[in-house]
């Protein structure tokens, strides 16, 4: 679960660690309400994604009615697809040098691990690996103060800003050990001053540890389809592209997807339809299929518990409700195939055979489209 930038600074600030003076603020009024009291400001879009300033979703203020006028324009937006909301109106600080701070979950290792860097800001995904300090944390040793000595070593970090990392770090390992977090990240960590401080604050949860912490807000970046999908105990998960794949089972559905664009598709989502699937859950998930607006749909099955012939079945009911107004490629092989595909050859459909040979159908069936 990620957390918005201003709920990852009220985690920050609870830690002990320095964040500029900011309000929320949900309309333009508010944030020059914010700005009358900071002085000259910095306006933040608050979504869950990278790149705002990039996208205009980041502004500067010095006085209260250039405040009213940016938040105004910025919550016109949408950043990244996500509209606006909801500003950080915050403070600008007198920044000397921006690095950048974070520790994460190396699955690879299965341990966490502390990333450092001089670079920090914008672009910092394009820092030379070189540059990026990454140190891996034994949990049953934790964060010792040697370590964070190396890391600024490392680093090239000395003097008052080394003993300022000696403060902070331990804080940051805090708040992701106690909070169960997948993502802890400051970007940019900036110098100012009067100190190291949190120009930014990223904040991820685990989804499986929220039970522990029912204090923390819950942010849902669910999409109405993903939604109405968990609803219906189906695995959906929308790509943004324009051939809909549904397919029995998460490896062979991921298959499908890697397979769509080798052939130069773009899937419009996951959706993972489980075995057993019966005529109503087949034909609710390919109602669901159908709300991404596709230039086509491509069904995959490897009939098991999912028989072939249900799906062809429900297939079909769908399509004589009319709901069903764009090509279709069908790969059947499994339970009751032969009678899946007698049912689709009354509607003019044959199945293929192989994934390769339907996947090749689908994205050619998008392209004409």
């Amino acid at each position: 679960m990620k957390l918005y930038e201003y709920m990852g600074k009220e985690l920050f600030a609870e830690y002990g660690i320095p964040t500029p003076r900011g309000k929320v603020a949900s309309s333009a009024a508010e944030a020059a309400a914010a700005a009358e009291e900071l002085g000259e400001v910095v306006i933040k879009s608050q979504v869950l994604s990278g790149k705002r300033g990039k996208s205009g979703g980041i502004a500067f203020a010095t006085g209260s009615e250039e405040a009213e006028k940016e938040a105004g324009r910025i919550l016109e937006l949408e950043v990244q697809g996500m509209k606006v909301e909801k500003l950080l109106v915050e403070e600008k600080l007198a920044i000397e040098q921006e690095l950048y701070l974070a520790i994460t979950v190396d699955n690879g290792a299965r341990c966490p691990v502390i990333l450092a860097s001089l670079d920090g800001g914008m672009d910092v995904e394009e820092v030379p690996e070189e540059r990026m300090i990454r140190w891996p944390l034994d949990i049953s040793t934790g964060l010792q103060p040697y370590m964070i000595r190396e890391i600024c070593r490392l680093m090239g970090v000395s003097g008052e800003m080394s003993k300022q990392m000696l403060k902070l770090l331990p804080k940051l390992y805090r708040l992701f050990r106690e909070l169960d977090a997948e993502l802890v990240e400051i970007n940019p960590l900036a110098s100012t001053p009067d100190g190291l401080v949190a120009a930014d604050a990223k904040v991820t949860i685990d989804d499986d540890a929220l039970y522990r912490h029912p204090g923390l807000p819950r942010i849902s970046e669910k999409t109405a389809l993903e939604l109405k999908a968990e609803e219906l105990n189906l695995a959906y998960v929308e790509l943004g592209g324009d051939i809909a794949v549904m397919a029995n089972g998460a490896g062979i559905t991921m298959a499908t997807l890697d397979m769509v664009q080798n052939f130069g598709g773009t899937p419009a989502n996951f959706l993972d339809f489980g075995g057993g699937a019966g005529v109503e859950k087949t034909s609710q998930a390919l109602e669901l299929l159908l709300g991404t607006n596709p230039k086509a749909i491509l069904i995959n099955i490897f009939g098991g518990i999912t028989r072939c012939d249900v799906v062809a079945d429900a297939f079909v009911k769908v399509k004589e409700q009319g709901f069903i107004d764009v090509p279709v490629s069908f790969r059947l092989v499994g339970t009751n195939e032969t009678e899946g595909r007698a049912i689709l050859e009354k509607i003019g459909i044959s199945a293929y055979e192989t994934m390769s040979d339907a996947v090749k159908h689908a994205v050619e069936l998008a392209r004409e489209a």
